[in-house]
């Protein structure tokens, strides 16, 4: 992942930069005092980019540094420490643990996470049940992880298009197939804008989400018709920020370098 030419990095850095760019000039617009130019109005707040791509930027909040899980609990009513392990700086989902949810909650966002799934699994284990797992935003929103990758040993992995690695479950297959085998550690890049409802709970502005998978566009700010569900039509309810959750499938998949940035809605446009 870190290995590659100077050439590359820059490319992945701009694409993930754009991430904010993308989803915030989908947000909210309201009228505002500035003018073109207006040397009035408030210049953005300085961040420090990382040194190395996959780091976090000086104004991310850590979810997982490897070895510190306070960020987290089990993903049920009453909460609770997680009983994934925490090993060689990751965590990776255990017998029956359970799925894991932020303890805080999260509305528009940029999210890094890294994962892993075993090179070890048998041939004939195949579709939904090769290390599955999931990305939940807002608790609702999945984008899927599994085993996706394709070569003459895998060729026949398959499963239905809109439940591969890194698509919108139920909804969105990915453009591309950029996963990499098992055994190698694989990245999510999210850039979310969060659904907004009206007093009497209808939506009045969808979710949207750009993924990047290993460096690679594969979701470019589309439009989520409502939480994902298995075997069901997406649609909407209204609700507020929610956690981040991690879905606990019965695979051994391991997660690390989970880190988050909370987004604005869209700053004022110009009046003239």
């Amino acid at each position: 992942m870190y290995g590659k030419s100077a050439t590359t990095k820059i490319t992945i850095c701009l694409l993930v930069a754009a991430l904010g760019l993308v989803i915030t000039c989908y947000a909210q617009k309201s009228s505002g005092p500035w003018k073109v130019h207006d040397r009035e109005r408030p210049c953005p707040p300085v961040v420090t980019p990382p040194q190395q791509f996959g780091q976090p930027p000086s104004d991310a909040i850590i979810l997982f540094d490897g070895k510190d899980t306070s960020q987290w609990e089990i993903d049920r009513q009453e909460g609770g420490d997680i009983k994934w392990k925490i090993e060689n700086g990751y965590m990776e989902i255990a017998k029956k643990a359970g799925g894991i949810r932020t303890k805080k909650s999260f509305g528009n966002c940029q999210l890094h996470i890294e994962w892993w799934v075993p090179a070890d699994v048998d041939p004939k284990v195949t579709d939904q049940s090769r290390s599955n797992s999931g990305v939940f935003l807002m608790g609702r929103y999945e984008i899927q992880v599994l085993d996706s990758y394709t070569a003459d040993n895998y060729k026949d992995n398959r499963t239905y298009a809109d439940g591969q690695a890194s698509g919108i479950y139920g909804q969105y297959p990915p453009l591309v197939n950029a996963c990499r085998k098992g055994g190698e550690w694989q990245s999510y890049d999210i850039g979310f804008l969060r659904p907004l409802f009206d007093d009497k709970g209808s939506c009045i502005r969808k979710a949207r989400v750009t993924v990047i998978h290993n460096g690679v566009v594969v979701h470019n700010n589309v439009e989520l018709q409502g939480a994902t569900a298995h075997k069901a039509i997406a649609k909407y309810s209204p609700h507020g920020e929610a956690p981040i959750s991690l879905q606990d499938h019965g695979n051994p998949v391991r997660f690390r370098n989970i880190w988050i940035r909370e987004l604005p809605e869209q700053p004022y446009s110009v009046t003239e």
